[in-house]
């Protein structure tokens, strides 16, 4: 245990070891759950509970190696216990020691904002294969090793998943890694340790305040993965947002900047805009994309400045760029004859949610009637509740207001929250409808051929959580029912 303990340890402060140096060490893990035979548990700090409550759980269970910030009352003679300042940069270290420092090895490029992150990510990673490269991607709806999937459970996973997978990307032959960085995991020290070759920043609109207290820290969340960069990464920030010059403040890398507005490092801008794609000018080329919506201009742009500054072409990054076909959930286009158009999308924020329904609003006659159908998650930020219903109501026709995994809350009561923001000129196009299948296929029975269904919130989700239990729940599937049982009329 020694000898493998002092190489999961390289490079931790460490204040204390107290215990026996003698018993073999086989793994590491940071749950109670997966800790068994001569395992290493490391106690993390929760929102809801403590890790350090579940040491002699883990003990009992064949721990025998004990990372804590503080000992317990009793120590026992049976584990070693590690006494460190930060048990959750401890695992970030010990993770990438045990998988012999994985990120050193491959070029990653992470992608953190409260939009866009998703989309980009998958250009990035599509991009990178098309023009003959293995690239590796750990997003919000699927991680990936070249084309091999892994299911994603977080938008940036654990230190010791987020290690693991950036060895598997080692293994088979990639050379670059695209990932998401939430604010959760930046705050949670997950990309602790992780050397990164560049971070791009999206955009920032108050999101996750049920976690991040306010706005103020939010930010700080964001700007804290581009303040660990060193002098040889780049840093791209989108200079739309009025809060990108704050992330470049004090950072060390090198700093670029992306716009379809402003004089920018990469500028683009949109020629044409249709439901099936847009034509933008890109460093002066004319690029067709199959996207949808300026927020989506806006991705591809990105997409092309990180292109470029790892040493890609501009001709051989476009021509990846446009080849790169819908992403699911994200703008998704579902359109079965004589039926109206359906468009599935993830936006679940009060400015995401505006800027698709302006898009759309944007693509079609104003004699074609909006539907949408949204809810909001349960146990998260309340306060966008009545900003999501006001501009739900404003700017569509029939507003359906539904259950969008509502956890351990009442779902009733969630959009009784966003009703609060539907003002009394437009509370007439407003419809509360608890259960979502049924939600959605009252928008399908109640539209016309020419009218376009928006179904919110969701997007590559394909599951439902109520009371802690995730029900199979996939709308493009309930969509297409409804339409075929339809057409059989």
């Amino acid at each position: 245990m020694v000898k493998l303990l002092q190489t999961l340890l390289v490079g931790l402060p460490i204040e204390q070891i107290l215990g026996p140096t003698d018993r073999p060490i086989a793994m590491i893990c940071s749950n109670s759950d997966q800790a068994t035979q001569d395992s290493c548990f490391i106690a993390l700090p929760g929102t809801q509970v403590d890790g350090h409550g579940y040491i002699p759980m883990a003990i009992s269970a064949g721990s025998t190696a004990i990372v804590c910030t503080v000992l317990p009352a009793d120590p026992t003679d049976q584990a070693t216990y590690i006494v460190v300042a930060s048990t959750a940069k401890a695992l970030a270290i010990m993770a990438a020691n045990f998988y012999d420092q994985p990120s050193n090895k491959l070029k990653i490029v992470a992608v953190t904002g409260t939009n866009g992150k998703t989309t980009i990510v998958h250009l990035l990673h599509r991009m990178a294969l098309q023009m003959g490269y293995k690239a590796g991607m750990l997003s919000t709806i699927v991680n990936k090793v070249v084309d091999q999937t892994y299911p994603a459970t977080h938008t940036t996973p654990d230190a010791i998943q987020l290690h693991h997978l950036f060895h598997l990307m080692v293994t088979a032959g990639c050379s670059y890694c695209f990932m998401e960085a939430s604010s959760h995991a930046i705050v949670q020290e997950r990309l602790y340790g992780v050397t990164l070759l560049g971070v791009v920043f999206t955009n920032i609109t108050p999101e996750h305040l049920d976690y991040h207290i306010d706005f103020r820290h939010y930010i700080q969340a964001k700007k804290k993965l581009f303040d660990g960069l060193s002098a040889h990464a780049f840093a791209l920030v989108n200079q739309q947002d009025k809060n990108h010059a704050i992330m470049l403040q004090n950072c060390k890398a090198q700093p670029y900047t992306f716009s379809l507005q402003h004089e920018a490092d990469f500028r683009g801008k949109i020629i044409s805009h249709t439901l099936q794609g847009m034509e933008l000018e890109i460093d002066h080329q004319s690029i067709w994309i199959q996207l949808i919506g300026a927020f989506n201009a806006s991705n591809s742009l990105a997409a092309y400045g990180v292109a470029r500054l790892l040493g890609f072409s501009t001709q051989e990054s476009l021509v990846a760029l446009s080849a790169i076909p819908l992403i699911a959930g994200r703008m998704q286009v579902i359109q079965l004859n004589q039926q109206p158009l359906v468009i599935i999308d993830y936006a679940h924020t009060p400015d995401a949610i505006e800027q698709v329904i302006t898009t759309l609003r944007n693509l079609f006659t104003s004699s074609r009637r909006l539907i949408t159908i949204m809810g909001c998650g349960g146990n998260r930020d309340q306060q966008k509740r009545a900003l999501i219903g006001h501009i739900l109501a404003k700017y569509s026709e029939v507003a359906i207001f539904t259950s969008d995994n509502p956890r351990y809350e009442n779902p009733q009561a969630i959009m009784d929250e966003m009703q609060k923001g539907v003002s009394p000129t437009t509370a007439c196009k407003v419809i509360h409808i608890v259960d979502r299948a049924m939600a959605i296929k009252a928008a399908c029975l109640l539209a016309n051929p020419d009218d376009l269904l928006l179904i919110a919130g969701k997007g590559h989700q394909h599951y439902e959580e109520i009371n802690a239990t995730k029900y199979d729940f996939c709308e493009e599937k309930i969509v297409r029912a409804i339409f075929e049982s339809k057409c059989k009329l």
